[in-house]
């Protein structure tokens, strides 16, 4: 058994994170931070552990961190950069589930997330932690930035219309709706259930700092500069995120369900689907499957991708534990191959 540590457990992510460890086959968390409850048993926080976690939060100035052999941050934006460090030093490997890592631009990273950053020289080093298409760089690791939720969703629609040269990348439209648990566990007026229940709004709409993540991230894998218009929007429910994705054909005559489906042959935790068939978020809740449909509507030169993720699994502790099984040598799907909760 590895030894795991989780900064920030109380939240969503980490949470989620608890949830999937506990089955994992290989690792085992040892250590599990929280400023505000160290001290407090972990089951007593998060009833749904009981009888399978027997720890306490710690508090993370003096929680033995550098004793893991991989330490996740599930925490705000700002400091993973200031704790990792260390733990690279002392020979942890680190995924970090927020955004230090994610931008190589460093003048686009701080503009978008407001604040200077504190580990310049590991930016460089990170691996961006999407499987589909880093696979070999994570697998030699010592630091991943695990995506975004919109962006795993976002980019795994657009990959293989990019790579292949099908579609105009100067204009491509993201639509994008995401449940509530996408904004994190924190008090605010705006995410109570009274004020999202039966409503539908979009948010950011002048621009959401997940937008640079993905244009940044095509640029760098197809080598085509793409002009990204993303919108999100929030949608009364927990869990999971559908992107709808527009673009521009060069052409006609591609079989898209085909390009897809040679592109993700063999990928554990995407499924190109039918048109046919109902795509929907409810399909990929609990799971850390990606489910993905394409077509070009009554022949009109456009293509419409849609794509769905659970925002907390694929979308950030189920990709961080697949990163983290593909740094350690162990089985990708280890942990991970439960199917989705239905209804």
């Amino acid at each position: 058994m590895v030894n795991i540590g989780i900064v920030g457990g109380t939240g969503y992510t980490g949470s989620e994170l608890l949830r999937l460890l506990v089955g994992h086959p290989h690792a085992a968390v040892r250590v599990i931070t929280s400023r505000a409850d160290a001290g407090q048993r972990v089951a007593d926080l998060l009833p749904m552990l009981r009888g399978r976690v027997d720890l306490r939060f710690e508090d993370p100035e003096t929680a033995p961190l550098s004793e893991c052999d991989l330490v996740f941050f599930a925490t705000p934006n700002g400091t993973a950069m200031q704790q990792a460090p260390a733990l690279l030093d002392a020979g942890v490997r680190v995924v970090d589930l927020a955004a230090d890592f994610r931008i190589k631009d460093l003048s686009v990273w701080e503009r978008w997330y407001g604040m200077e950053h504190a580990s310049p020289a590991l930016v460089d080093e990170a691996v961006y932690g999407l499987p589909e298409l880093n696979r070999g760089a994570i697998r030699g690791a010592r630091l991943v930035a695990n995506p975004g939720c919109y962006p795993t969703a976002i980019t795994l629609g657009l990959l293989p219309l990019l790579e292949s040269n099908l579609i105009e990348p100067a204009r491509v439209i993201a639509d994008g709706k995401s449940g509530v648990s996408g904004a994190g566990r924190k008090a605010s007026a705006a995410l109570l259930m009274a004020e999202v229940g039966e409503s539908f709004k979009a948010y950011s709409v002048t621009g959401h700092r997940h937008e640079p993540e993905v244009e940044e991230t095509l640029r760098l894998a197809t080598q085509r500069q793409v002009g990204l218009t993303f919108v999100p929007h929030l949608v009364p429910m927990v869990r999971g995120i559908e992107a709808t994705l527009y673009a521009a054909l060069k052409g006609s005559g591609a079989d898209l369900y085909d390009v897809f489906a040679a592109r993700y042959a063999g990928e554990p935790f995407v499924d190109v689907v039918p048109v046919e068939l109902p795509l929907e978020t409810r399909g990929v809740r609990g799971s850390n499957l990606c489910r993905i449909a394409v077509l070009e509507p009554q022949g009109k030169g456009t293509v419409v991708v849609q794509s769905v993720i659970d925002n907390l699994v694929k979308g950030a502790a189920g990709q961080a534990v697949q990163n983290m099984n593909l740094m350690l040598g162990f089985a990708e799907t280890a942990g991970l191959d439960s199917v989705a909760l239905a209804p």
